[in-house]
């Protein structure tokens, strides 16, 4: 449990610090603007990349986001990743800039792994193997 802990926390703030931090900081330089246009992009497609990656990012790495929330960041992830490749690719052909985005799919994919392990250990080990409750069910003493 302690590695699939240490995978998931690594994977995920490599992801956070690549597209939640690093953008935040980056994205209103001349460079990014230009790789927006390069891309045949509008210039407010960027801004709103950036926030919804920060969001993502967010979602990812802060505890207290529910579920649901953390497999939409995910998602939204993994179609940020998918689609900077097939537009790199399609207008520069095919270089590392066409992969690169595919090396940060392989870590969200490891991070999204280790999450749903650690949370089927978690689910299992807060029910009480005979009753199936959970382990701080009390019951109601109103009859």
């Amino acid at each position: 449990m302690k590695k699939t802990k240490i995978i998931f926390w690594v994977t995920t703030i490599i992801i956070f610090l690549m597209e939640g931090v690093i953008p935040a900081f980056t994205s209103q330089t001349e460079l990014a603007k230009e790789g927006i246009r390069h891309l045949g992009y509008p210039s407010y497609f960027g801004n709103a990349l950036v926030v919804f990656k920060v969001l993502g990012g967010l979602a990812l790495v802060i505890p207290l986001v529910s579920r649901r929330i953390k497999e939409w960041a995910y998602a939204g992830f993994a179609f940020d990743f998918i689609f900077a490749s097939i537009s790199h690719g399609a207008i520069d052909g095919m270089d590392f800039q066409t992969f690169f985005p595919l090396i940060f799919l392989v870590l969200l994919v490891i991070s999204y792994i280790a999450y749903h392990k650690i949370n089927a250990v978690s689910l299992t080990s807060s029910f009480s193997p005979v009753s199936q409750q959970p382990l701080c069910y009390t019951p109601s003493t109103t009859a």
